[in-house]
């Protein structure tokens, strides 16, 4: 195993350079100047040269890239052209609170789409599971931004229960530490809700397959006919074995959790990696686009490494042969 983790990690450090090589010359080669947001009357030629030569964007394109590259490898992010700050500190702000909502959607992901997997399953072709699957699809189907609004429209601005925007409420100062925790946790429900909801609506479905299966097993009928009781023999025998391929399922889904976030954030005002990625396009702040790629692929590399370490707990019998097998 942990040759198989030395090789797994140079594996992805090789992959998380080849993302950030396509990343730097796609951005290049995308319409847009990052000057643009100088260009005014009152900002003469001299000035816009000397901006450019202090960012480096004058050099031939292969030099900046070496460049970057070295700086990179140091740990040295840049400064971000539309803020003139460093990308660590924007980070530093922005991470934390997008790993809150996107652990916080990935938890109610995991909750309740193993939940309802298993209890569809355990009463397979009942109404509630007829209704659970055409729920389901439904949720599915709807689009994040149309979800995330009709949501607003209704807690919000309705029936005033939950706020519809930011990560906490203006008027925070001089609140007690748990009055503070129940505000960000009031924010945090439509995002979360709204980022976790479709990916738990398809580990359910996941979910109930998997256990229809193990429990058409030799080994579930055997505990059966020993007279242990059908909960024991769901969540005891059955769960563990149906849960390898939806550990799978759900490792896969956490890039999209984090694509997600992306709109999420947008919409719901969350200052998080998903809203300053956007702006950072938007402005063609190149340090600020690299840098938030970096960390989301690193993020998803070590999510499969998870996955795939997940594997082996939950089922001995799988082992990493010399040629790297499973």
């Amino acid at each position: 195993m942990s040759r198989f983790l030395v090789r797994r990690l140079i594996q992805s450090v090789v992959l998380l350079f080849i993302v950030l090589t396509i990343t730097f010359f796609l951005l290049r080669l995308a319409p847009g100047d990052p000057m643009s947001r100088y260009y005014n009357p009152d900002f003469s030629p001299e000035m816009a040269r000397q901006v450019r030569e202090s960012l480096g964007l004058d050099r031939p394109l292969i030099e900046q890239y070496f460049r970057w590259i070295r700086a990179f490898a140091r740990g040295d992010f840049g400064e971000s052209i539309r803020y003139q700050r460093p990308v660590r500190e924007l980070l530093a702000e922005a991470i934390p609170n997008t790993l809150r909502l996107t652990i916080a959607a990935l938890a109610l992901h995991i909750l309740v789409g193993i939940f309802l997997g298993v209890l569809s399953a355990a009463r397979r072709y009942s109404p509630f599971d007829r209704v659970n699957t055409i729920a389901a699809l439904f949720v599915y189907s709807i689009p994040e931004f149309w979800l995330a609004l009709m949501l607003i429209l209704v807690f919000s601005l309705k029936i005033h229960a939950l706020p519809s925007s930011h990560m906490q409420s203006l008027d925070v100062e001089g609140m007690s530490a748990l009055s503070l925790f129940l505000d960000r946790a009031r924010h945090l429900v439509l995002p979360a809700f709204v980022l976790g909801i479709a990916s738990a609506a398809s580990t359910a479905r996941y979910m109930r397959g998997s256990m229809l299966d193990v429990l058409r097993e030799d080994y579930i009928r055997t505990a059966r006919a020993k007279g242990l009781p059908e909960n024991r023999v769901i969540l005891k025998h059955a769960l563990k074995n149906a849960a390898l391929p939806v550990v799978t399922i759900i490792g896969l889904d956490l890039p999209f959790l984090l694509g997600g976030a992306v709109i999420v954030e947008t919409i719901f005002s969350w200052p998080g990696m998903g809203r300053l990625a956007v702006d950072a396009i938007y402005a063609r702040d190149y340090p600020v686009v690299l840098a938030i790629n970096f960390v989301v692929a690193a993020i998803v590399i070590i999510a499969n490494l998870l996955t795939d370490i997940a594997y082996g707990v939950l089922d001995p019998r799988i082992t990493v042969g010399r040629g790297g097998g499973k």
